[in-house]
């Protein structure tokens, strides 16, 4: 399995950028493969460079004088445009998969299956519901910019999280072709993400940390109990729910 003792390097970044989106990032694919899970740092990074995309299009949306839920669809819109849609189809093939078999092996075998089903149809259109309508009370609030950052570099430290926590729950796939980070490289991701939240919210932001760990909790629970560990879906469908966690924790600062 790629190793490295280095905890960080900074061309871990470019490769996070590489693997979690479509950006024409240049990767050098030789020291990014030889680093595997040991980039997974920068995946908090990278969410902080897709979630400035999808801000800037809310801010320029506004500033065209499109209202704030048009703004908001746009803001997501490019989410998925420069994601590639990839943790949106994780989240739809893990509801399909963890919720449509009967034991581990079935559950896996829908996963992998291309098709959508029920299951994955209503996650999809409850998770974008959830997300317009908070990234709209975002944009109303004028607080778009560090709502999009400390979500996407929240959610995406969870993933690195998770994929520490968990082992692999098949023999092939993304995250095994990636490798498990060390603890340390998840403590560096979750330190990332947690000051960036401080830096935006205060001492919210550790409460916005507490929320997406509770999140993660759950995924991880759910995740073992129902394939007894975790896959590329796995990790879409966790980076979906923290982010929609967040989102919603911080409407509730705003409101309070």
């Amino acid at each position: 399995m790629p190793n490295s003792d280095t905890l960080i390097k900074l061309q871990d970044i470019p490769a996070a950028l590489g693997l979690l989106s479509r950006l024409p990032v240049p990767v050098d694919v030789e020291k990014a493969t030889a680093r595997g899970a040991a980039a997974a740092w920068a995946y908090p990074v990278a969410g902080a460079v897709i979630a400035v995309l999808c801000a800037t299009v809310a801010s320029l949306a506004l500033w065209l004088g499109l209202p704030a839920p048009i703004a908001a669809a746009l803001a997501l819109t490019t989410s998925v445009i420069v994601t590639g849609a990839m943790h949106e189809d994780g989240l739809a093939d893990s509801a399909d998969g963890l919720w449509g078999g009967w034991d581990a092996a079935q559950r896996l075998g829908i996963m992998k299956d291309s098709h959508i089903g029920v299951y994955g149809v209503a996650a999809l259109l409850l998770a974008f519901l959830l997300r317009w309508s908070a990234i709209t009370a975002l944009v109303v609030a004028g607080l778009h910019w560090a709502g999009l950052i400390t979500a996407a570099m929240l959610s995406r430290a969870c993933m690195t999280g998770l994929m520490a926590a968990l082992p692999h729950a098949r023999p092939d796939g993304l995250s095994q072709s990636v490798g498990r980070p060390s603890a340390g490289v998840a403590g560096v991701a979750a330190l990332t993400a947690l000051v960036a939240a401080f830096l935006f919210w205060g001492w919210w932001g550790l409460l916005l940390a507490v929320i997406a760990e509770a999140a993660l909790l759950a995924c991880m629970g759910i995740a073992r109990a129902k394939i007894g560990g975790q896959t590329g879906d796995i990790l879409g469908a966790t980076q979906q729910l923290t982010e929609i966690a967040v989102l919603l924790g911080l409407l509730t600062i705003i409101g309070s």
